[in-house]
């Protein structure tokens, strides 16, 4: 490999600087979505069992956790799921599909806003 086809040096740094700087961002929001609707915060921080909190946040069942491991099922969970988080806290689906696909611009939105968790919504459209 020449050096054109790795990256080192200053740009490398960079990089990895910006790259944890993003994932601190979305921990701190995910904690702080978390404690908004009543959780710990330090579950957002357990791989897996983050995902059954969120399952419940979002008014699914935990069991849809491992509809998470089947490939394409997985992308049409995780977009019901974050539609269903977005709901929860009074927020649109087109909110919840920015979250899904755009997370890290919507998750600290969410986070960081004044969006109130309400509980999920029940079939009928209102809050449980």
């Amino acid at each position: 490999m020449t050096e054109a086809e790795t990256m080192s040096g200053p740009a490398a740094f960079v990089l990895n600087v910006v790259v944890l700087a993003l994932f601190v961002l979305l921990f701190a929001a995910l904690w702080r979505i978390f404690t908004k609707a009543g959780e710990a915060g330090w579950k957002s921080l357990v791989p897996i069992w983050n995902l059954i909190v969120i399952l419940r946040i979002a008014g699914r069942p935990a069991w849809w956790a491992i509809l998470l491991l089947v490939p394409l099922v997985n992308i049409v969970v995780l977009v019901v799921m974050y539609v269903g988080v977005a709901k929860a806290f009074g927020k649109g689906t087109g909110f919840g599909l920015g979250m899904a696909f755009l997370g890290f611009v919507f998750l600290p939105i969410l986070a960081f806003g004044d969006a109130e968790y309400r509980g999920p919504l029940n079939r009928s459209g209102a809050g449980a």
